[in-house]
């Protein structure tokens, strides 16, 4: 499997927070966890992106992040992940997300490379056996 992931690799992404990014408390929409989850995945999808080929993706296998404060609708979080770690298939991403006033989560997250075909045909295999 070749790619040219190294550590280092930076990707920083923004996003202002809509009423569909978050929940309800009390009086306040605020960020959700979930979504927040999706959004730092989405940027370590979107660090790979260039140094993976057209035959390849990635799939998380692994996220541990504290969401430590609140962002209000409305608010534009900034998400950064940086590569730290590469073993083979495996990347290791330090996650931290920053809401402009408020750093608002830190931690890790892991992907591995995949191959598209063998992947898709893991997964047909699954689909079958569920039949």
């Amino acid at each position: 499997m070749s790619h040219s992931v190294t550590a280092g690799t930076t990707r920083t992404a923004h996003r202002v927070v809509e009423e569909r990014h978050c929940t309800r408390r009390g009086e306040h929409d605020i960020f959700s966890t979930p979504n927040l989850v999706l959004f730092l995945e989405e940027t370590a999808i979107e660090a790979l992106a260039g140094h993976i080929g057209e035959h390849q993706s990635s799939v998380g296998s692994r996220v541990d992040i504290a969401h430590t404060a609140p962002t209000l609708r409305g608010q534009s979080v900034a998400v950064t992940a940086t590569v730290t770690e590469v073993d083979r298939r495996r990347v290791v991403f330090e996650i931290s997300a920053h809401d402009g006033v408020d750093e608002i989560a830190t931690g890790s997250h892991e992907r591995f490379i995949v191959d598209l075909g063998k992947f898709g045909a893991r997964l047909g295999a699954k689909s079958d056996a569920l039949r």
